[in-house]
């Protein structure tokens, strides 16, 4: 049975992949899996749910600046790498995956130094500093955008697979989508959102949107406030209802469970550029407006809307730039131009990679066996009526 290590944590954003990666692994070939995290990341909760065995070291991202903290950090970090060393000569790997965030650091080094095969997967054009520093030592670099390749100094090591998605995102359909949601089967459905915690300006933006279309019959709008925005969102919009349902059809969550049937229902949408989010919007090949979170390091989320943009699968409006106008005369715009929606889903769909996860998968046991590794041919594995 293969052992496998991965390693990842402190945002959705390096969990998600790590999880999808090992499903994929686990589909090729029975696997024992081991993850290791930090002590403070989100994948305290979210790796133990998913049944894989779990431990943490104690380390912690360094700061862009000279402070206390740092040293304390630095001292810490000497800790982590003994720490790591030690998990891994008992679990025996092998091979070990890091999927970003400061935790992987360490592991990664570790197992890098003991002459185990290791396998970074970077998800973003511009890659973080631990992926970037791991980049010197590591076996592997799966890149979730090709465009991420000018930014690491080692391309012999660089391969370019795309961002995983689970499965479930690939297999809704429009009909059971917008059935499942309670939505209209004909009208134009517009899907907004900006994560688990919300986009406070995003949200600030859709209540003129929202307003505008309140006794619009033609198009109907699911958005996702976020946990922490929903009583403010809703406490602006006079006569809605206890169900958040606003005028003829806007329909107002704080949370969905249903993600991947509400991109399947969708024909357009409006999103932050995190590049799970991306991900899963090019293998579904819907058409976006894409307004970046300002404050990501490195504004990386930025760079990651320019892709889509630059290849004609996206809108971008700037957060400091956006206004309920702005976003509304987008959404006007595209609503009202169906040819140009189709163009933008042709493009979504060939910017997505479909069999990304599967081929991180092969990727890492291929240099876990010694062997070469053989890309498969991308093919449309989705049911998207948009991109047709």
């Amino acid at each position: 049975m293969r052992r496998v290590i991965i390693s990842g944590g402190g945002t959705g954003g390096h969990i998600y992949p790590a999880i999808t990666i090992a499903r994929a692994i686990a589909d090729i070939e029975p696997t024992e899996f081991l993850y290791v995290g930090s002590k403070i990341g989100l994948e305290n909760t979210l790796i133990p749910n998913e049944g894989i065995p779990f431990v943490t070291i104690d380390v912690r991202g360094l700061e862009r600046k000279i402070s206390f903290r740092n040293l304390v950090t630095l001292g810490k970090t000497a800790g982590s790498l003994l720490r790591a060393e030690q998990i891994i000569h008992k679990f025996k790997p092998d091979v070990v995956i890091g999927t970003g965030g400061f935790v992987c650091g360490p592991v990664l080094l570790a197992a890098s130094l003991s002459g185990i095969p290791t396998l970074v997967q970077e998800q973003n054009v511009i890659p973080g500093v631990t992926n970037t520093i791991l980049s010197r030592f590591v076996k592997c670099v799966a890149l979730g955008y090709e465009e991420a390749a000018d930014r690491f100094k080692r391309k012999d090591i660089l391969v370019y697979t795309g961002n995983p998605v689970r499965k479930d995102i690939l297999t809704g359909t429009r009909d059971h989508g917008r059935a499942l949601l309670g939505l209209d089967p004909d009208k134009f459905t517009l899907l907004v959102a900006g994560g688990s915690r919300g986009a406070r300006s995003i949200n600030n933006a859709m209540i003129e949107v929202h307003r505008y279309f309140r006794d619009s019959r033609d198009i109907q709008i699911l958005h996702v406030t976020g946990d922490h925005e929903y009583d403010r969102v809703v406490g602006q919009l006079e006569g809605i209802d206890g169900k958040g349902r606003y005028g003829e059809g806007s329909h107002i969550i704080p949370y969905l469970h249903h993600m991947p049937e509400a991109l399947a229902a969708a024909d357009l949408a409006v999103y932050r550029a995190g590049a799970v989010g991306l991900a899963e919007l090019t293998v579904r090949g819907l058409p976006a407006i894409l307004i970046p979170y300002p404050y990501a390091a490195e504004d990386h989320q930025r760079y990651n809307a320019q892709a889509l943009v630059m290849c004609g699968a996206a809108k971008m409006i700037l957060d400091k730039m956006l206004t309920g106008r702005e976003l509304l005369e987008e959404i006007v715009h595209l609503k009202n131009d169906p040819e140009a929606l189709k163009r933008m889903a042709r493009a979504s769909k060939s910017k997505g990679r479909p069999q990304a996860a599967h081929d991180i998968a092969e990727l890492a046991l291929s240099i876990a066996k010694g062997t070469k590794y053989r890309p498969r041919k991308q093919k449309d594995v989705t049911d998207n009526d948009q991109s047709k």
